[in-house]
This record gives structure tokens, C-alpha cells and sequence, in this order.
């Protein structure tokens, strides 16, 4: 088979592709032959050395992969040979054939693609978790008549195409902040309004397209500092949901340092937050790794959405492992509209 490489913390160009004998499943596990690959910030984070819960490198990174089943290890009835499936995996994703557990694969819904199945697990349920199962978001008959607000940094990236996709769903007021030139990609995936973070205050603009009331919930994926002013546009009974730390990236370890310092730490302190009706919820997919069962729910919900038409994953890229490095630099330079896969 054939793999990704991260072959020491650097650049885009320290990933390598290399050769390694296929993997066999064992008691339990499903054997995926690879058609696409999900690449994450996270993968930006580990190739620079920056993300605690990367394995040692060198390593092969990758959360998520579809393909085709190809083999199966003893015990597994509901899976054979030729499903057409998409997985989680706890690294290695990065390859051209992949051993899992079975309980992390599902079958794709019919016409879905490889490339959209790889678009789905972390990002959408990154963003379920985020807003569903612990951001309260919630149909506006649920709550009193009132239609929730959310806002979304990163509103163009690939958990904020998966909120949009939610937030139609749920009938939810979407603000997403991206640079001017997505703007009309977050319009078409259905945010009411996309505010430019570079050019304007858009603490304040938030300010004004609520009338001065505030959001009910912000998915914030930036860190430091940037979370300050995400408290700063919550409503009374708000919450934020932190899920990544992205400003970090290209800074090395002082970056990393600096992050911390900016970081709210009164306004988040249990007092305040009680004082002022608030919610500080972190999110981190890659750690509910044990707890699959729970996962698998949310999973099957949303491959029952997209069989409905409800969710649209959207794949910007696709690039072979031999360009891998140019889509690690893709992402790294902001560039994407959705989801960047790989492909063996």
C-alpha cells in the first residue's frame, strides 16, 4: 500500500509518500481499500509539530477515509467485501488501505461518493457536536418561537460547511465570518449574513445585525484572544464552543505560548460565567475515540440526513498523495471553500 508520510515537523514539503506492506484485519476489523482521505487543520497542526494528540513522528496522519471494503476479520457479519464505506480512524488515514474497527464504519448512502463520504465524519460530526449535542441548537418550536443564532468562524472551512448544512436544518439565524472573497460561497451554503473579518469590527457588526442582543451560540476554532471577543457577542443564556486553536499555525512553539496568554482565562472562570449566564463547552472529536457507541448515533443521523438530501458535503480539491504537500499548503493558506481530500 501506499502512505502519507509526516517525516519530521516542518513544511509541506516533509511529507513523503512511501511504501508499506498491506495491513490484515484481525478479530473485529474491517479492511478499506482507500478511494479518498479527509485532510484536516489538525494534519496541519501535527506536520508542525503543534498538535499534543499527533503520534510521535514520523507518523502517518488522517482521521477519516471512504472506499470499498476488501476484507474482513473474524467475527464481523454486517460488513463484506465490496461495501462501499466510509470510516473514522484513529490516525493512519493517510493511506491507500486502512484497517479499522467495525463499529467505525458505515456503509454510504446510495450516490454518495468516496470523496463526499471522506468529506463527512470529522466535520460533520465535529459540527453535530458542536451545535446539536452540546450547543443546544434547537428547531425555534423547541425554544419558545425564537429562532437561535449561531455564529461560525472559519464559516468557508469544512466544519463551517457542515454548520451551514445544520443550521438550514435546524432553522437557525447563521452568521459565519470569512475573508470577502468566500463570502459568496457562505451565502450559497445558506449563512443569512457573512461578515469580513479582515476589513471590518465584526464584534461589531454583530452588534448591529442583532439590534445590540447578542448570538446564542459561537463555534470558535482560533484561539487565544479571538475567544475574548467571541464572549464579547454572546447573548444572556449564550454559549461558545472552542474546537481547535488554528491561530497557532506557522508560529512554531512560541505561538503556542502567546495563544495561551491570550486566552479569557477570568471571563471564563466558573464565577463569571455564572454571573453572567454563559457557557465555555470544548469540543475535540479525536477524543471520544472509546466511545464509539455514542459516535456511531450521531453518524447514523446524519448519513439519515444526507439519504433525505438535507446535508450537501462539499469537496473543493481532491489531490493525489503525491500532492499532498500542495494540499496541506492549501488549507494552510486558507484557500479552501469546503473540504480538501486525498486520493491514492
Amino acid at each position: 500500500m501506499k502512505q502519507v508520510w509526516i517525516t519530521r515537523a516542518g513544511g509541506p514539503e516533509v511529507l513523503a509518500v512511501r511504501e508499506a506492506p498491506d495491513p490484515v484485519p484481525g478479530p473485529g476489523q474491517v479492511r478499506i481499500a482507500v478511494e479518498a482521505a479527509g485532510v484536516n487543520f489538525a494534519d496541519v497542526l501535527a506536520r508542525q509539530g503543534l498538535y499534543p494528540d499527533a503520534p510521535r513522528l514520523p507518523a502517518v496522519v488522517g482521521y477519516e477515509v471512504a472506499g470499498t471494503v476488501d476484507a474482513v476479520g473474524e467475527g464481523v457479519t454486517d460488513l463484506a467485501a465490496g461495501d462501499p464505506v466510509l470510516a473514522l480512524v484513529r490516525f493512519g488515514g493517510y493511506s491507500s488501505s486502512v484497517v479499522v474497527p467495525a463499529d467505525a464504519v458505515f456503509r454510504r448512502p446510495e450516490g454518495m461518493t468516496a470523496e463526499e463520504g471522506a468529506a463527512l465524519p470529522v466535520n460533520y460530526l465535529t459540527a453535530f457536536q458542536a451545535m446539536v449535542v452540546m450547543g443546544g441548537v434547537r428547531h425555534a418550536n423547541e425554544v419558545g418561537g425564537w429562532r437561535m443564532r449561531v455564529l461560525v468562524h472559519s464559516a468557508a472551512g469544512g466544519v463551517g460547511t457542515a454548520a451551514a448544512d445544520l443550521g438550514r436544518l435546524y432553522g437557525v439565524e447563521l452568521f459565519g465570518t470569512a475573508s470577502a472573497g468566500k463570502h459568496a460561497y457562505c451565502r450559497a451554503r445558506g449563512y443569512d449574513h457573512a461578515i469580513d473579518y479582515r476589513s471590518a469590527d465584526w464584534v461589531a457588526e454583530v452588534a448591529a445585525l442583532t439590534g445590540g442582543g447578542g448570538v446564542d451560540l459561537v463555534l470558535d476554532p482560533i484561539g487565544g484572544r479571538h475567544w475574548a471577543r467571541s464572549l464579547d457577542v454572546l447573548a444572556p443564556t449564550g454559549r461558545i464552543v472552542l474546537f481547535g486553536v488554528s491561530s497557532v499555525a506557522g508560529k512554531g512553539k512560541l505561538g503556542l505560548v502567546r495563544m495561551a496568554l491570550g486566552i479569557p482565562w477570568r471571563r471564563m472562570h466558573p464565577l463569571t460565567l455564572i454571573s453572567r449566564n454563559h457557557g465555555v463547552l470544548g469540543v475535540n472529536l479525536g477524543h471520544l475515540w472509546r466511545e464509539r457507541e455514542r459516535v456511531k448515533e450521531w453518524a447514523r443521523k446524519l448519513l439519515a440526513y444526507y439519504a433525505r438530501g438535507q446535508l450537501r458535503p462539499h469537496v473543493d480539491r481532491a489531490f493525489p498523495f503525491a500532492q499532498a504537500a500542495e494540499a496541506h499548503a492549501y488549507i494552510e493558506g486558507r484557500q479552501n471553500r469546503g473540504k480538501v481530500v486525498l486520493v491514492p
